[in-house]
């Protein structure tokens, strides 16, 4: 047996870890995770060295980079003066970052509930959806993933859910997705009718639209594919709530904070406001956990006189408080939103240039800094290296090109047939060059599978 005498260092961390933790969305044995030291910008590091350049920001959550000293300074300075107060009670962090958040979001979102992450964000306006229209349906995307508790798990439709879902929360109702590269009902976006719109129009029309409390879409998608929406589809999912009462919800969890080169995913969507935004992830870049619910002074103004029944022990906490309000400084001081567009314009331009030399590209869909290769066998059929929801057995090609963007150096996401490129939104040109050098060198694996 070995004992930690025997073991090196990081042997001894990776085996506390297996021994005493528990690891997501994994098997629990014959892993083999990096065991990180340090980090800086945009650059990992293990206890052996090796330097990995980051290329998915943490879960797309370390917008500002790592190890930014302003936010620790900030959160010393809170811990020095109160670290924890219950929600019944104000610090003046929760009312500045409130207020920024005010100064930020589109129209009339005004209000905000702090959560603790993605999940409780999206339970919540869950609820308050429910509340306040006295309706209880929830319709979501099939292709979209809104957090693990359970409503959230029930109200996306990523499989991750389908081992533990047996009892599924009530009332949500999933529509199809507008995959325009693979789209259901077999159009082509310069063409089509909107049927990806009437389709969720008909559905409303189905469950009954007295019944629908809530559209909840993501602001840009994010795990299931970066699934580019048409340029007029939130207007008319909009429009169509409008016309039916129905609240719109949008989740920005991943793609806010500058993540899509706008302070959120919505604003690329030609003016369009939403009822609530749900929001987590890069509103303190990953640096503590803290979530936001977001919603229109009209939905606040309706509780003026009447309980708000929702709550969480540690809503508005004093020190995540103030890590948020720092890291919202930075986005501005150091330009990150306008520099997340930039260099998401360059990877475009980049991959646009890898698909002359890697057949396996079938396609690249971005916004800013939240993009997705998805790699196929052939461009004529589409043929995926890996088949949505994909079983182990299913995955040896793209275990294979994991397998070597690891080795060259990088932390990068790839799921099923799809390689996302999300670093952090302080990237360089010249990082960006070295990332994109090691997608294209473990791309060439999967170009040996195209036919």
């Amino acid at each position: 047996m070995l004992t930690s005498e025997t073991l090196s260092e990081t042997e001894e961390i990776v085996q506390n870890s297996m021994d005493y933790t528990l690891f997501s969305w994994s098997k629990q044995k014959g892993i083999n995770p990096i065991a990180i030291k340090s980090a800086q910008g945009v650059y990992l590091y293990d206890y052996e060295g090796k330097r990995y350049i980051d290329f998915s920001s943490g879960l797309m959550n370390v917008n500002i980079g790592h190890n930014n000293p302003r936010v620790a300074q900030a959160v010393f300075e809170q811990m020095s003066q109160v670290s924890y107060v219950t929600p019944s009670c104000v610090t003046k962090v929760r009312g500045e970052l409130g207020k920024k958040l005010a100064e930020i979001t589109p129209g009339n979102l005004t209000k905000t509930l702090f959560t603790v992450c993605g999940a409780t964000a999206i339970e919540n306006a869950i609820k308050l959806a429910r509340l306040y229209t006295g309706r209880h349906k929830i319709i979501t995307r099939y292709r979209a993933f809104h957090g693990a508790s359970y409503g959230a798990m029930t109200a996306g439709g990523d499989p991750r859910k389908i081992a533990s879902d047996s009892q599924q929360a009530p009332n949500f109702v999933h529509v199809e997705d507008p995959y325009c590269y693979r789209c259901p009902w077999g159009k082509e976006i310069q063409s089509c009718n909107r049927e990806c719109v009437s389709h969720i129009e008909r559905v409303i029309e189905f469950e009954g639209p007295e019944t629908v409390a809530a559209i909840l879409m993501e602001g840009e998608s994010g795990t299931s594919g970066c699934i580019k929406y048409p340029p007029d589809y939130l207007k008319k999912l909009r429009a169509l709530c409008d016309k039916h009462g129905i609240l719109l919800i949008v989740d920005e969890v991943m793609s806010g904070f500058g993540r899509t080169g706008k302070w959120f995913g919505v604003d690329n969507n030609g003016g369009v406001v939403p009822d609530m935004i749900a929001t987590a992830k890069g509103i303190t870049a990953g640096y503590l956990p803290l979530g936001a619910l977001i919603v229109t002074d009209t939905i606040a103004a309706a509780f003026d006189d009447k309980p708000l029944m929702l709550g969480l022990t540690y809503s508005a906490h004093p020190v995540s408080c103030a890590a948020g309000l720092e890291v919202l400084k930075i986005y501005e001081d150091e330009n990150l939103i306008e520099n997340a567009a930039n260099m998401g314009r360059y990877i475009e331009e980049l991959v646009e240039e890898m698909k002359k030399s890697h057949p396996s590209i079938g396609d690249f869909r971005n916004t800013g800094l939240l993009g997705c290769i998805e790699l196929v066998k052939n461009r004529n059929t589409k043929e995926p290296m890996a088949p949505y929801n994909a079983k182990a057995s299913e995955m040896e090609i793209m275990n294979k090109v994991a397998a070597k963007i690891k080795e060259l150096g990088m932390y990068a996401f790839v799921r099923w047939n799809y390689v996302f490129i999300a670093p952090p939104l302080s990237i360089t040109k010249e990082q960006v060059d070295e990332g994109m050098e090691i997608i294209s060198k473990a791309i060439s694996i999967a170009d040996e599978y195209v036919y």
